[in-house]
């Protein structure tokens, strides 16, 4: 298995795990003289199984992010880790222009006036090379996920 099906796997197994969660939450009480539609220990039964099976799954998917390596060199860990951050720093810089752009209405002269403290076409070239750098980053982690085995 490809170290990206294994990751599709994780995600429909934490999909699945939320789908029981609702139905056990669903058939935990019932009217007084009807029955559930689903026996709700069976379905915890079921989520817990499947729970132990995500996080073996998850064990492996850490252990090979930690021994793939990208052709510069990093982990897919770090990488991760790497972009990850890229990403944080674009949202920041991203809601600092939004913000900086925001209109200011004022009803009255009497009322304070605004002044935008950045330069918000300097923000927005952050915010440009973040996604750029998050985007070729990206695609080098996706490269490796489908090239490399889980084992």
């Amino acid at each position: 298995m490809k170290l990206a099906e294994a990751l599709l796997l994780r995600s429909e197994y934490q999909k699945k795990i939320e789908n029981l969660q609702s139905r056990i939450l669903a058939n935990i009480k019932v009217q007084d003289g009807e029955k559930p539609l689903e026996n709700p220990r069976e379905l915890i039964g079921e989520a817990f199984d499947l729970s132990e099976r995500l996080c073996a799954l998850i064990r492996k998917i850490n252990v090979r992010n930690n021994t793939a390596v990208l052709p510069a060199g990093q982990t897919v860990f770090e990488a991760i880790t790497e972009r990850d951050m890229l990403m944080k720093k674009r949202n920041l810089l991203a809601a600092v222009a939004a913000k900086a752009m925001e209109q200011d209405y004022r009803l009255t002269h009497a009322e304070v006036k605004m002044n935008v403290t950045v330069s918000v076409e300097e923000v927005q070239k952050q915010v440009d090379a973040f996604s750029q750098k998050f985007r070729e980053l990206d695609a080098q982690i996706q490269g490796i996920n489908w090239t490399t085995e889980l084992e």
